[in-house]
């Protein structure tokens, strides 16, 4: 049953939680996805039959909490993500985190690591911002940024597409996780598909190479694209979520 939760900020936060035994999970999603996607429903599946606690949410702007999308970014994401895991879990969790939920996860096992047993990234994609600032956008799409606080850009996987803000960008700079060290002291699993487009597999390795940590692992998975959800993928995130819980 989806609850409600106002966060620190007056965010008002949907969210789904199963109760069960510790350390739970809790699965941060995307950008522009929301807690109803493949992963984060089998995920919910596969933790209760296992008796085990887990927590899915949507951002502010995302789903069905309130807020607007356009007006949101990845520091008000990261506070909407600490503030439903502080208030709804206690002791360690595993985190998974999906995309943008990777680099916000990330965010978050920065800031608290005692609060992490273990953590589960799937196509993560750290600093997307600034690469796409720096990398993807055309001249054209930077000047219509700062002549107007937004751009458009292409989606495979939404109807409209994506928009863009400055305040985006702005933020996203100084959220960054891959330009100082970073300490990931706790079992960690990277997984990343060969096919994926929307972050490129050289993300993954340049994660693996940058984070520091006693057991950190990169899985590539040969034709698999960002969206991670066939049958063997789902299985390997489980399997990945109970190798860490291990």
């Amino acid at each position: 049953m989806t609850e409600y939760l106002t966060s620190p900020q007056g965010r008002r936060l949907a969210y789904n939680r199963t109760p069960g035994t510790g350390p739970g999970v809790v699965f941060l999603g995307g950008f522009k996805s929301d807690m109803e996607g493949s992963k984060a429903r089998f995920l919910e599946d596969w933790a209760r039959a296992q008796g085990r606690a887990f927590l899915r949410f949507d951002y502010s702007g995302h789903g069905v909490s309130d807020g607007e999308f356009e007006a949101g970014c990845i520091g008000d994401w990261r506070d909407d993500a600490r503030a439903v895991f502080l208030a709804l879990t206690s002791g360690p969790q595993v985190l998974v985190g999906s995309s943008m939920g990777g680099w916000i996860a990330l965010l978050l096992a920065r800031e608290m690591p005692e609060r992490i047993a273990g953590l589960v990234t799937i196509a993560a994609a750290p600093d997307f911002t600034v690469i796409t600032w720096d990398a993807e956008l055309t001249e054209a799409q930077r000047a219509e940024v700062r002549d107007t606080g937004r751009t458009t850009m292409d989606s495979g996987y939404a109807d409209n597409p994506y928009v863009f803000t400055a305040r985006l960008f702005e933020d996203g700079a100084n959220q960054r996780v891959m330009t100082a060290p970073l300490a990931l002291p706790f079992p960690t699993r990277l997984l990343q598909g060969t096919a994926d487009v929307d972050v490129l597999p050289q993300v993954a390795v340049n994660l693996l190479t940058h984070a520091t940590g006693p057991d950190i692992r990169l899985t590539l998975v040969r034709d698999a694209n960002h969206r991670f959800s066939t049958p063997d993928m789902l299985a390997l995130i489980a399997a990945s979520v109970e190798e860490v819980l291990r």
